[in-house]
């Protein structure tokens, strides 16, 4: 089965009636035209399916598998894959090599490829979207806690897609921003793809001072919390991401990231829409987890939180904000101070009674959330 990228309340479809249920975009038809005959080029020279696994989620009775079908050559071993280092949100202790992120996206998609997916030893089929992206709810009885799912191509070849099952007792959850609330970027926003996603070593990356922290002593005291990382980043830097967050000791969690190719209606995806979207989303599928949710001030996480806020208080424990410098503020989007419709969306989220706290680092916030006591129950 496979969602849409409306979330979980919209029918579900398979990744072939997505190429057909609207007429795309001309730049998403040029897109697949090359990525096809790109494809079946390679795999005419021997190049063969494989997987890239995306941590995925669940609760009691299914999962969300995510992942990418590529391809490379007979000579490429798995381990030396671009997305090599995919699932180092989800727990797992094996080391994984530190490298340039243009390498993440150095890779060849295989549109609409079927795999199957193994999950407590039954098989279902699934199909990759025109990006290679696979992402499907699948039926499981898998126990809460950390579990493996195997994805397998039409060749045999198999990936291991890490997937956190979230118990039925789970009360609350965190979702958090990455760039510039847990990872400093420091560049003007149209550039921060261009330099690190694509430039920058990933040993090069800085942490927020003092958020990892703030996320281990706020939240790690209440035993296995859920926390979800929402970024408008491409999946292509999912590898890159996710050593960071281990590197410097972030609690693990699965990554929601977007496509950053085109779509049926346009050039671009809308970033803003893509966090709604995934909010409406783990709002949907989660019904009884109340959220903490941790972003800036730089771009529009107050009025995306604040939105949601607003319409639904009773599923939002605390909106946690890191105020960005003046200069953060320039390089974000080219002014000192926080974006229009910043101060007015703190007021909805106040107005809706959920507790808003701001601080300029991990440090600050500690001591703000500590101050205000805020009930996790």
């Amino acid at each position: 089965m496979h969602l849409s990228a409306d979330g979980a309340g919209s029918t579900p479809r398979t990744a072939a009636s997505d190429a057909t249920s609207s007429r795309p975009h001309r730049a998403a038809r040029l897109e697949y035209a090359f990525d096809s005959r790109l494809a079946a080029f390679l795999q005419h020279r021997g190049w063969t399916a494989r997987i890239e696994p995306y941590v995925g989620y669940g609760a009691p009775g299914w999962v969300r598998v995510l992942g990418r079908v590529v391809l490379a050559g007979p000579g490429v071993r798995d381990d030396d894959l671009p997305g090599a280092g995919s699932g180092a949100t989800g727990g797992s202790t094996r080391p994984v090599t530190a490298l340039r992120g243009w390498r993440s996206f150095a890779v060849v998609p295989l549109p609409f490829a079927r795999v199957h997916a193994v999950v407590d030893g039954a098989r279902s089929e699934l199909v990759s979207d025109r990006g290679g992206y696979v992402d499907s709810v699948v039926s499981s009885g898998l126990a809460p806690g950390w579990r493996d799912v195997e994805l397998v191509t039409a060749t045999g070849r198999s990936a291991t897609v890490p997937v956190v099952v979230i118990g039925a007792d789970a009360r609350f959850g965190v979702v958090s921003d990455i760039d510039d609330t847990v990872m400093i970027t420091r560049l003007p926003r149209p550039f921060i793809a261009a330099w690190n996603t694509f430039v920058r070593h990933d040993n090069a990356r800085e942490p927020v001072p003092g958020m990892a922290d703030f996320y281990r002593r706020a939240f790690g005291a209440q035993g296995e919390v859920p926390v979800m990382y929402l970024s408008t980043g491409a999946w292509n830097a999912a590898p890159a991401i996710g050593r960071f967050l281990r590197r410097h000791r972030y609690p693990t969690g699965p990554l929601l990231l977007t496509d950053w190719g085109p779509t049926n209606s346009g050039w671009f995806r809308s970033g803003a829409e893509h966090k709604r979207a995934a909010l409406r989303r783990l709002l949907t599928e989660l019904p009884g987890i109340r959220w903490v949710l941790v972003g800036d001030d730089g771009q529009r996480d107050p009025q995306i939180y604040g939105e949601v806020a607003q319409q639904h208080p009773d599923r939002v424990l605390a909106v946690v904000i890191r105020q960005l410098s003046g200069t953060e503020q320039v390089l974000a989007h080219g002014a000192p101070a926080p974006t229009a419709g910043t101060a007015s969306a703190q007021a909805r989220t106040r107005s809706a009674d959920v507790p808003l706290l701001q601080g300029a680092d991990g440090a600050a916030l500690l001591r703000v959330w500590t101050a205000r006591r805020v009930d996790l129950e």
